[in-house]
């Protein structure tokens, strides 16, 4: 069976947008139209200041010394050379350093807490042992050389399946539950499903692997630690979560919250790695107060593919139950999920797996198991998308696989299992674990088809392989939906001022690292309050103005954040309209924006600037103006919202050497109401890239005796922009009803559905020769080993 374009749906225009529900931009708005990005601007032109721009007076530099060993014992750590070396004003182990080992997520047991400076054992490749702090970068660098450290080796956890294993190396050996971090058990899931499979005709069954890979923001990571005059400590971090590192970092260093300033400069990406706390803030921050003096870690790139949270690494197993006709009875996952040394949320992570495990299907059973497992490898954390692409990833293998054994074509078995449209508030769908708020998952699908001329591609296809010919064309699909502010992050909190001058300021708990929200917010103020966007200051990232939020992760920022302002924008405009009524004898129904300010309707020359209401505020007498015209709350959406879509990729395979070129990408993406096509495309593009970079190229990978080797950008294979093509990029639109916005997240959609959709391509060009799964990164070995296993 061959999927054939509907007639009701047309080949749109390479440029056009299809929407589900209502027009992109209202008329009279700023909302819903392309408008470019503020930032933009003082980064090209290097105005833009990053966290290693800082420079204070008596700043020194800390380097650190970090363990060789994947697991040793650690007999001594001898640092008498490096303290007479030139420029060294410190030098520091567990010896002399006494700090609490830390807790990596609330949900673990301390048992696997890690000591900031290892002391007695070492757990991976870049644990630290010492740390120099010098006068300048080069000579902590050329001090930490010549330290001496004595190991006794100890056989490592390597492999996550065997890790579980009876008489496998143990890392943490006061764990009661020895290698296993976390588990479905222990939050009494994982029981088997009764019947699971009686109802199906053939059961399809799949090992898939989903790697681990390496965040690698073009800004590493770091910290600048400055001690005031006061007493306090103020530390510059390029994170995506102050308030969250605030809360931690302050206990850490035995700090009152009140005596701990987090702030961050411009940060150059973060992609999730960035939300995590390190142990390196505790040593520079502990350093610097001991000190009393600013101290400054700068991580290398090497140091950031050894120390830096890793993503995925998941090992999945996979059995999907079916009729002929292609209907989904049954799905059974059981997966291993890497939890590196020191167990944080990545440990976590596979509970979202399991909770998107359903996807876009209607699916009537399903029974999922998982264990995040302890392994002697650098931790790992969330990476774009955290859990859910991995669920994306297995559900559109086994049913591509299911499709090739049913022979139906891909596009049919996928249709025939969507789960229905339904948009109107309390009209949710649940798959999964998930509730999900708004779906027309076949209008994407729909969308997709038809930008990509599907009917066509398959139609080259056919030709190519009735030809022979040595280079052959895989069409990939992938249908996703995933979970945006999810584990209760649908709270955030937002301020928006006025001021004197007229200009405003909106203060969020989000933390921008690339996204656009100075824009995106700012638009917002402007639609509410008709103050230009250029008179709008974007306050964040400083949690002695920010009193808390929880930053910029899990695609949340403009439907929280982004609501948060837009619910504070109306209550300054409700104050304002009270103070100008007053000021205006009028009533305060007739008050309306005007050019610059507030008018009676209808009556331009009666009018209040901006300027006049927030300096009039104060001592205006009406109630909530004691602190001028500004208005803060916190918005609670009281639920996550669940963008989805659809993609395509399409791929050449040369069947003599295994080299996989990407031709084309199309993608449709739903995010609800978009603010700005602008931005949405930028993030699409991003996550597409990034998703396509996981199918075909990068892969983290340590020997059997738990060594990296992929530790720098030669060995570790990322991307660049000339082995991408032209991402072809479209939107519907089907708004949520959990804000004002109708917004859902995208940051992160483009790398759920893009993953997918170019492991399946690679498969379907091969898959008449009887391939039936190649295991990413799809390189050219891999491809050409697997064709040569089917001759």
């Amino acid at each position: 069976m061959r999927w054939t374009q509907p007639a009701n749906v047309p080949l749109p225009a390479s440029n056009e947008t299809t929407k589900a529900t209502f027009p992109m931009a209202v008329q009279g708005s700023i909302l819903g139209h392309p408008v470019t990005r503020k930032e933009d601007p003082g980064i090209l032109t290097g105005v833009t200041r990053y966290f290693d721009d800082l420079r204070f007076d008596g700043m020194a530099h800390v380097a650190f010394v970090r363990s060789t060993m994947p697991h040793a014992r650690l007999l001594g750590v001898d640092v008498s050379d490096a303290s007479t070396m030139p420029g060294v004003v410190a030098v520091y182990t567990a010896d002399n350093l006494a700090l609490d080992a830390h807790h990596g997520f609330v949900m673990l047991p301390p048992t696997m807490n890690r000591p900031p400076i290892a002391k007695d054992k070492v757990r991976f490749v870049g644990d630290i042992v010492a740390a120099i702090v010098a006068e300048t970068k080069a000579q902590a660098n050329d001090a930490a050389e010549t330290v001496i450290v004595d190991y006794d080796p100890l056989p490592a956890a390597v492999d996550i399946e065997t890790a579980l294993a009876d008489g496998a190396p143990v890392v943490h050996e006061e764990n009661p539950t020895g290698n296993l971090a976390f588990g479905a058990q222990m939050m009494g899931m994982g029981a088997p499903v009764e019947g699971l499979f009686d109802d199906a005709d053939v059961v399809i069954e799949g090992r898939f692997h989903n790697q681990r890979v390496a965040g690698i923001p073009m800004e590493p990571n770091g910290i600048v630690a400055v001690p005031e005059s006061d007493g306090t400590l103020t530390t510059w971090i390029p994170t995506q979560a102050p308030n969250s590192i605030h809360g931690e970092l302050a206990g850490a260093l035995g700090l009152e919250p009140a005596n701990l300033r987090v702030r961050t400069a411009a940060v150059g990406g973060g992609f999730g790695p960035k939300a995590a706390f390190s142990v390196e803030f505790i040593i520079a921050g502990k350093a610097a107060m001991a000190l009393g003096r600013p101290v400054k870690w700068t991580e290398t790139r090497s140091e950031n593919m050894l120390s830096m949270v890793q993503g995925r690494g998941q090992v999945q197993y996979v059995s999907m139950g079916l009729k002929r006709d292609g209907t989904i009875t049954g799905l059974k996952v059981n997966l291993f999920a890497e939890a590196g040394a020191y167990p944080a949320i990545g440990a976590f992570l596979p509970f979202f797996t399991h909770t998107m495990s359903g996807g876009v299907y209607a699916i009537p059973k399903i029974e999922f198991n998982w264990s995040a497992v302890i392994t002697n490898t650098t931790t790992t954390g969330a990476y774009r998308g955290a859990g859910r692409p991995e669920a994306t990833q297995l559900l559109e293998r086994i049913i591509d696989m299911a499709a090739d054994e049913l022979n139906i074509d891909p596009v049919d078995i996928r249709r025939k299992n969507l789960l229905p449209k339904f948009e109107a508030p309390g009209s949710m769908a649940a798959s999964g674990l998930a509730m999900y708020d708004t779906g027309d998952y076949e209008v994407a699908l729909d969308a997709v088809l038809a930008h990509a001329d599907y009917t066509q591609l398959r139609a080259d296809q056919a030709a190519r392989r009735a030809s022979g010919a040595t280079k052959q064309l895989g069409i990939g699909l992938s249908t996703y939906i995933e979970i945006t502010a999810p584990a209760g992050m649908h709270v955030e909190w937002g301020a928006v001022e006025v001021l004197d001058d007229g200009s405003a300021k909106a203060y969020v708990g989000t933390s921008a690292h690339g996204q656009g929200h100075e824009t995106a917010f700012a638009m917002i103020v402007q639609e509410l309050l008709g103050i230009p966007m250029d008179k709008v200051q974007l306050i964040q990232s400083d949690t002695a103005l920010i009193p808390k939020g929880s930053g910029t992760l899990g695609s949340r920022s403009l439907q929280t954040a982004g609501s948060a302002v837009w619910r504070a924008s109306e209550g300054v405009l409700d104050k304002a309209k009270q103070l100008a009524a007053q000021l205006l004898e009028a009533n305060a129904d007739d008050i309306v924006i005007g050019e610059g300010g507030l008018q009676v309707a209808g009556v331009p020359s009666k009018l209040v600037a901006w300027g006049e209401l927030s300096a009039k505020a104060k001592g205006s007498g009406i109630e909530g103006l004691d602190q001028g015209l500004r208005h803060e709350l916190d918005f609670d959406a009281g639920s996550s919202s669940f963008p989805f879509g659809a993609h395509i990729a399409v791929v050449e395979v040369d069947t003599e050497t295994g080299r996989v070129e990407l031709l084309r990408h199309i993608a449709v993406d739903d995010c609800g109401r978009i603010l700005n096509p602008l931005l949405v495309n930028g993030q699409q593009h991003g996550g597409i890239a990034q998703g396509i970079a996981q199918a075909l190229y990068e892969w983290m990978q340590y020997d059997a005796d738990g060594n990296p080797i992929t530790t720098n950008l030669m060995d570790y294979a990322m991307p660049s922009a000339a082995e991408l093509p032209s991402f072809e990029v479209f939107n519907t639109e089907t708004p949520t009803h959990l804000n004002p916005l109708g917004a859902k997240g995208i940051g992160e959609s483009g790398t759920i559905g893009s993953t997918p959709a170019v492991q399946n391509a690679v498969v379907d060009a091969v898959s008449h020769l009887g391939i039936r799964h190649i295991d990413m990164p799809c390189t050219a070995e891999r491809v050409w080993a697997a064709i040569q296993d089917a001759r």
